[in-house]
């Protein structure tokens, strides 16, 4: 298997265990992540072999989501902002696309761009207090590379609204009962080997008729993104330039209350 410098990608029989490998950074996902989930994902076309994909995380949390850190350097310069742009069209657009199962494990924390790849899976296994939040609107931002299109379809429409627009996180024990995870066990040690007892089962199934079914289901997720997708991230990328945005992360990195101008 290819060596990737950001995640794990490791194969056991049919199923394809990728984990996410930036512990030190909570496994932020920034563009050599952006890259490598691409690339591992896209890779997998034509390849019978793999049936089912376990997706994990190494370290306390799953994902920060994308790193503030960049905010900066996205504003400034425009090129990186275009690459920013076409990373984040790309990276969903594969995951929505992807016709081979995915079992995602949520044995810890969910934020932002994490927590909407994390419902792009086909089952989430978590522990009760692992937390999911798109607070995309408290960092400055539009929920753009996602969140309005897999929040509202995991767990309704007026429920996504509530958590997309005050950006506050939900527990995945409270999210077990709204549609966000689909399988719940006692403690974060559990997590893995339950996703993989899933993806196994997945695995031992008859393949066409699976990637069949997966394929006719992404339909539907394909086209509520080709209502919103592309104009929420085109939304986000307005919002990347607002003084706004700026003072979300100066305020974080000062322990400060921020002051916002709509500006």
């Amino acid at each position: 298997m290819t060596k990737y410098e950001s995640i794990l990608a490791e194969t056991d029989g049919h199923v394809l265990q990728i984990t996410l490998n930036r512990p030190e950074k909570l496994n932020a996902i920034d563009e050599q992540m952006h890259h490598d989930l691409i690339a591992v994902l896209q890779g997998l076309q034509g390849q019978s072999e793999i049936r089912a994909i376990v997706l994990a995380a190494n370290g306390k949390h799953f994902s920060a989501g994308g790193d503030l850190n960049e905010v900066f350097r996205i504003q400034a310069d425009a090129a990186v902002r275009k690459r920013f742009h076409e990373q984040g069209l790309a990276l969903m657009r594969t995951l929505m696309d992807n016709v081979i199962p995915v079992v995602v494990a949520l044995h810890g924390d969910a934020h932002g761009l994490g927590a909407n790849i994390v419902l792009t899976g086909d089952a989430v296994v978590a522990q009760p207090k692992a937390k999911l939040s798109d607070a995309h609107v408290v960092a400055g931002m539009v929920a753009g590379d996602g969140g309005c299109v897999v929040w509202p379809q995991a767990m309704g429409m007026l429920w996504a609204r509530r958590y997309l627009l005050t950006g506050q996180h939900i527990t995945a024990e409270a999210g077990y009962a709204r549609g966000l995870i689909t399988d719940l066990v006692p403690t974060a040690e559990e997590v893995l080997p339950a996703a993989r007892a899933i993806a196994a089962r997945i695995a031992g199934l008859p393949p066409l008729a699976v990637q069949h079914t997966k394929r006719a289901l992404n339909r539907v997720t394909q086209q509520r993104a080709g209502e919103v997708f592309d104009y929420s991230l085109a939304l986000e990328q307005i919002t990347l330039l607002s003084s706004d945005i700026r003072e979300a992360v100066e305020a974080f990195k000062a322990k400060r209350p921020p002051v916002y101008k709509g500006e």
